[in-house]
């Protein structure tokens, strides 16, 4: 469903809890990055599994992701890498050894962190890596996306969040899909738990330039790779994991698809396999040497 809304400040619009969390473990560190106009609960599971081997993970919030959604919508992705930046920046020094993980539009930014960082990020964990939004539950009305991306309009138009969420799990579907059908337009009362309830086109248009860069920069990169995702992605279809494993330097890449899993594999019915092959990833590349000063 595709919303336009000329209004810039809705009654009710507040701050949203920073949902931000840290885990301590050893001194391997695990940066974990959340979805676009999502929320760092995305990777809660993952990262208890990943904090239970002995890991410290850390998640940070993005930029903009406790405002209300007039503020979110103005935001660039360069605002986003830079926040996550800094907060990356706070934590490498710290550890041993460093590895990052991002879902979706995180994953993105994950292999940007890789391809500026390559001698800090020991490995990379790329969680349905969005380079476009062609999945089999992807709105019909993105093929107009082109058109808004270079008006002001992209301001004002919203793709509302629908059915399967992202998610073939039933039970959290369910609460899920209670939140996103009852919310207004920028009614974020639960967005720290769920994520925002509808996505702006502007929003959309930076997942797009990100991308572009991405995709620009993958023959640079050289740090291992792993990439994960579901074969039923709603979302983004495995043509996009595939692109970036078939572009990356890496030399150690692999890639796995999910059998009974929607986009967000992080939660979903296979969360806890999606675990074990990001344990098992980073545990090979972990640092040989001894405890840093």
């Amino acid at each position: 469903m595709v919303i336009i809304s000329f209004r810039e400040h809705f009654k009710g619009e507040g701050e949203i809890p920073d949902s931000s969390f840290f885990l301590n473990g050893n001194k391997d560190m695990c940066f974990l990055i959340h979805g676009l106009t999502g929320t760092p609960r995305e990777m809660a599971y993952t990262a208890k599994g990943l904090n239970e081997k002995g890991y410290s993970v850390k998640a940070p919030l993005l930029d903009g992701h406790n405002k209300p959604l007039s503020v979110l919508k103005r935001k660039t992705w360069q605002d986003f890498y830079a926040g996550l930046r800094e907060e990356f920046l706070k934590v490498e020094s710290q550890y041993d050894s460093v590895f990052v993980a991002g879902l979706s539009f995180g994953a993105l930014l994950g292999i940007m962190l890789a391809h500026e960082f390559p001698g800090k990020v020991k490995a990379v964990t790329c969680f349905s890596a969005t380079l476009s939004f062609d999945g089999w539950g992807a709105p019909k009305a993105r093929a107009l996306l082109p058109l808004g991306y270079f008006t002001p309009l992209k301001y004002y138009a919203y793709f509302k969040e629908e059915h399967p969420y992202g998610l073939k799990n039933e039970r959290l579907r369910a609460k899920v899909e209670a939140y996103y059908k009852k919310a207004g337009l920028y009614d974020t009362s639960e967005a720290h738990l769920y994520g925002y309830p509808v996505i702006p086109v502007s929003c959309v248009y930076q997942n797009h330039l990100l991308a572009k860069r991405v995709m620009s920069i993958l023959n640079e990169v050289n740090t291992p790779i792993q990439l994960l995702q579901a074969k039923e992605d709603d979302v983004t279809s495995p043509r996009n994991s595939i692109y970036i494993y078939e572009h990356v330097a890496s030399k150690d890449k692999e890639i796995k698809f999910f059998e009974d899993s929607y986009h967000i594999i992080t939660a979903d019915q296979e969360r806890d396999k999606v675990v074990d092959a990001t344990v098992s990833f980073f545990d090979k590349h972990k640092q040989s040497i001894g405890v840093r000063p």
